[in-house]
């Protein structure tokens, strides 16, 4: 077989998919993440000549209350696909997130910048790195934030939803950060597998999200623009939402390394997602 992807309906694995038809994808029926030794038998007994794991557990605020299945997912088992993939000798792509800082400051976060998640999501993902790191063979962590695109649940499909039935919404003004579609996510990981089997000296950390930086209020000004919607969007900031888990005030990510090493630059994140509310039937 070709190549295995871990995650089946979420929004980067249903990209993946008008990508890489051929690819096999297991579902969480077919592959349990809470099962890290299942999902790298799965490895071994179908050989793939390369993995992607587009699977994790996402459930930020969920995660304060239940690190332990966060970590066996979001840690153990991406650490256990990258030894197996160690073994067989294939490359492996892992999506990892902004979370593992403490977004302090206003400079773009490099991919060795130190490391500081502020609650449990974020901690299970920099374990899920460093075993992934730990495993021997060649691999990608690809860093990214805000991820969007016409499926699944994300920010701008619940912008939308919002705007059905009111005229005025209040969004968080002082979280800085580069809104990414998931088909561009999923475009880059096909692009480091592909080199990655060819130079597998590539390894490493890198970093991918959309330009320009905004916050997740101008987001949703231009999200309602694209749509033609008159919506008013109200600055907050982030304590007048609180939630169990704590958000990055600066997710700015340095991309360079990801250009420089991969030719892969950062998307405009406006023309991405001109085409998701395309495929949303969704215009001005």
């Amino acid at each position: 077989m070709d190549i295995l992807v871990f995650g089946s309906n979420g929004q980067v694995a249903t990209e993946l998919k008008s990508l890489l038809p051929t690819a096999r994808y297991l579902s969480r029926d077919e592959a349990d993440l809470s099962n890290p030794e299942a999902c790298a038998a799965a490895i071994l007994a179908l050989k793939p000549t390369a993995v992607i794991n587009a699977a994790a557990y996402t459930a930020v605020d969920k995660a304060e209350s239940d690190e332990d299945l966060a970590t066996l997912i979001n840690s153990n088992a991406p650490a256990a696909m990258a030894k197996a993939c160690a073994d067989l000798g294939i490359p492996f792509v892992h999506i990892s997130t902004d979370y593992v800082f403490n977004g302090q400051g206003e400079a773009p976060f490099e991919p060795h910048a130190m490391t500081s998640p502020l609650g449990a999501y974020g901690r299970s993902k920099l374990k899920g790195e460093q075993g992934i790191s730990l495993a021997g063979g060649a691999y990608a962590i690809l860093r990214t934030s805000w991820v969007f695109s016409a499926h699944g649940n994300n920010f701008v499909k619940t912008m939308l939803r919002l705007s059905e039935t009111r005229e005025k919404l209040t969004v968080v003004a002082d979280q800085i950060g580069g809104p990414t579609s998931a088909r561009a996510i999923a475009k880059a990981c096909v692009s480091i597998i592909d080199q990655l089997r060819s130079a597998p000296a590539k390894s490493g950390i890198y970093h991918f999200s959309g330009a320009p930086d905004i916050s997740w209020a101008d987001f949703a000004r231009e999200i309602f623009a694209q749509a033609g919607r008159n919506i008013i969007v109200e600055d907050i900031p982030t304590t007048a939402f609180p939630t169990p888990a704590k958000r990055p005030a600066n997710s700015r990510m340095d991309c360079s390394a990801t250009s420089t090493i991969f030719g892969i630059s950062r998307p405009d994140w406006k023309v991405d997602l001109s085409d998701v509310l395309k495929e949303l039937e969704v215009t001005a």
